[in-house]
């Protein structure tokens, strides 16, 4: 598959049914491709990732396990879905980012997928664009940076706390001097412990907003993490210290917002797709134990308020994964209507992911309540990505601006 070069990370050749499809209207049907993709992961997942390793490990040192990102970055090559082929990567789509997402959801695997892959990758596509023809040292930056990791060599992380909306400005809290040093703090980022690349949003010495580039190696004991302590546990977040931390400019200005939006953005609709996949495990698991639990000498799933609140949380996933589906083909797509779609499928598939995930504990009864079941995994996932990249409620009001709806 090709990208389109016009957009970052468009929708590559896709194989077309006995009518041309209006391009107006995005196919939300997998294509082959996809699917072959998402059996590949799932079944990686499945053998690399069992729930019981996952959560010893949540309780370790090293939440993530570098095996498994070894396989699925390069050996699967997921790192490198959204990324060109000519600049190494599979030159898929955003599309199939949102696949690989939705099965780690499903698995609740711990992985940097969505800061490396998603939002970081991005913010360098994005500032690939901006900067493309300009022959300077920031375009040679973004370009082995995007190499490195659509081999998977690298994983970088967009220094901004993990709650930040797609629309957020650039923050303040980080200033460079003359020179490009960095001072500041950032918290609660995401992904950045095993990142080897720092892409940070600050204000240049002229006040206009900025994004740098620098990397452990040149940043060395001036860039500090402090773990914070997070509800979940497979998702580590960290707080960043910068004191006069060396790094090189890349954008600044509109560009540089313009990279900061559509990196937010897509990790939004990634995340949503996450989200997604939360949900169908937890809706798998519960039915799958009101089909085989006994008490009272008949199968709990047959009683009948039970099977109304099952119906209604399939309705709700149904409809989770219309919404989802549908933003990830907006931004493959590169429509005008991708920040509408991105702000309904996070103000939805959060609710909805929380929802499967309580019901998931509840219908279980005793054992939903243990730490030996999965379920508590799943909620403290669904509840971390219900404030992670702006709640719903923050989602809404966008959505509300987008479509000119007054706010009261």
């Amino acid at each position: 598959m090709t990208s389109n070069p016009e957009t970052p990370g468009n929708a590559g050749e896709r194989s077309s049914n006995t009518a041309a499809p209006d391009p107006a209207v995005p196919d939300l049907l997998p294509g082959e491709a996809e699917e072959d993709l998402r059996a590949t992961v799932r079944d990686l997942l499945a053998t690399r990732a069992p729930w019981n390793a996952t959560l010893a490990r949540s309780e370790s040192d090293e939440p993530y396990d570098p095996a498994l990102w070894r396989l699925l970055a390069r050996d699967v090559g997921c790192a490198g879905l959204a990324i060109p082929e000519k600049l190494g990567g599979a030159g898929a789509s955003w599309r199939e980012v949102a696949v690989v997402a939705e099965e780690l959801g499903r698995a609740a695997a711990p992985t940097p997928f969505l800061g490396s892959s998603a939002i970081a990758t991005a913010a360098f596509l994005a500032l690939r664009r901006v900067l493309l023809g300009a022959a300077c040292e920031a375009e040679t930056d973004v370009l082995d940076a995007i190499r490195a990791l659509a081999e998977g060599q690298t994983t970088a992380a967009l220094v901004v706390p993990f709650s930040t909306v797609p629309n957020a400005p650039i923050p303040e809290s980080v200033r460079a001097d003359a020179s490009g040093r960095l001072t500041g703090a950032v918290t609660s980022v995401a992904d950045i412990r095993t990142a080897d690349v720092f892409l940070v949003p600050a204000l240049a010495p002229d006040g206009e907003p900025a994004l740098y580039l620098t990397d452990a190696v040149r940043a060395g004991e001036r860039l500090k993490l402090s773990p914070v302590t997070s509800l979940d546990l497979t998702r580590p977040l960290s707080d960043v210290s910068l004191d006069a931390a060396p790094a090189r400019l890349l954008a600044s200005g509109s560009d540089a917002q313009y990279a900061l939006r559509f990196a937010l953005t897509v990790g939004a609709i990634v995340l949503a797709a996450e989200q997604l996949g939360i949900a169908e495990a937890c809706l798998d698991m519960t039915v799958g134990y009101l089909k085989t639990r006994r008490q009272f000498g008949r199968l709990i799933g047959s009683y009948q308020a039970l099977k109304h609140r099952v119906a209604d949380l399939w309705s709700a996933v149904a409809q989770a994964r219309a919404v989802a589906r549908y933003a990830a083909a907006c931004i493959a797509t590169g429509s005008r209507d991708t920040p509408q779609a991105a702000a309904i499928a996070q103000a939805y598939c959060s609710g909805v992911a929380v929802r499967a995930a309580e019901e998931c504990v509840q219908l279980h009864g005793g054992i939903g309540f243990t730490w030996e079941h999965p379920a508590h995994l799943y909620l403290k996932r669904a509840k971390a990505d219900a404030i992670a990249l702006g709640t719903a409620e923050k989602h809404r009001r966008t959505l509300g601006d987008l479509v000119g709806l007054p706010v009261e």
